[in-house]
């Protein structure tokens, strides 16, 4: 079974200390408000995935089309959309919202993300050179790469030559990279070693391609627990009918039923005059009822 990965936030670093004595250093992340917002199905797309959206933003700042997309799903518009490819047996419904809990503890992931940006760099800090001699008889040229072609033949720099230029900014996948723990209250992660990109950068957490998945994982996915209040959505909610729409019903079915079975078996002048009094008694208890404080 091929699982669905989780979109979290790079908050940070922090050490979590052992019961022994002894810390390891791990990166927490924030996974807030992972849902479900798209399925991609064999008969239609040509393959099986799900599109997950994570965080929070303005219907201001999307466009017309993602409005009708998260419209059509039922969602609130998300910062950030991506997709992960699943088993035909690990697909999620969509608008399940997904938690942290759907890694284990002791779990290896591999973590994929976009690489600190160091602009324009140098040989030896983008390759590692060792640099000309810090001596008598270098010019002004210590931190140079040398030599970076041949003479007549070939007479040219051939292409991926390592010299200067952009470093960073990158995409980085960082494998076997182990689940410390977990908290589904707060939406944290804490993953031991360094994940790559920034501070609030965007991560794509996925099961580890070369370790056997965790038997403690959840199957087909880790989805987040919800309250009696969220079970019910809103919409629905305000579509229930109140109390006073209940009674004013059953009082409209009683005097239906009440004015048929009279018609069935009385005269009709014995039909209008008790279907005077039954208005005449509705009457009065409305007045009760308005006289109330």
């Amino acid at each position: 079974m091929k699982r669905t990965g989780l979109i979290a936030q790079k908050i940070g670093m922090t050490r979590v200390f052992r019961e022994d004595g002894s810390h390891i250093p791990v990166t927490v992340l924030h996974v807030d408000n992972c849902q479900v917002v798209d399925q991609r199905t064999r008969e239609r797309d040509g393959y099986t995935a799900v599109q997950l959206g994570v965080g929070k933003t303005k219907v201001k700042n999307i466009s017309r089309a993602m409005r009708g997309h998260y419209a059509r799903a039922q969602v609130e518009p998300k910062k950030h959309v991506a997709e992960f490819r699943v088993s035909d047996d690990a697909m999620i419904e969509i608008g399940a919202e997904l938690s942290p809990n759907h890694f284990a503890m002791g779990q290896f992931v591999d973590a994929v993300g976009t690489s600190i940006g160091k602009g324009f760099s140098g040989a030896m800090k983008r390759w590692g050179f060792g640099g000309l001699r810090a001596s008598h008889g270098v010019s002004v040229s210590h931190r140079a790469h040398g030599s970076t072609g041949q003479c007549q033949d070939p007479g040219k720099v051939f292409k991926g030559k390592k010299m200067a230029g952009h470093m960073g900014a990158g995409r980085v996948t960082t494998q076997n990279l182990e689940v410390v723990g977990t908290d589904e209250a707060e939406g944290l992660l804490w993953i031991k070693g360094s994940v790559p990109g920034p501070k609030s950068g965007w991560v794509f957490l996925q099961d580890a391609v070369k370790k056997v998945i965790h038997e403690n994982s959840p199957k087909p996915a880790g989805l987040k627990k919800m309250t009696a209040e969220e079970a019910v959505p809103k919409e629905s909610a305000a579509e229930m009918p109140t109390e006073n729409a209940i009674e004013e019903t059953v009082e409209e079915t009683t005097r239906a039923d009440v004015a048929e079975v009279a018609e069935e078996n009385a005269p009709a002048d014995v039909v209008s005059e008790a279907a005077a009094e039954v208005s005449g008694d509705a009457s009065q208890e409305g007045d009760k009822k308005e006289s109330l404080p």
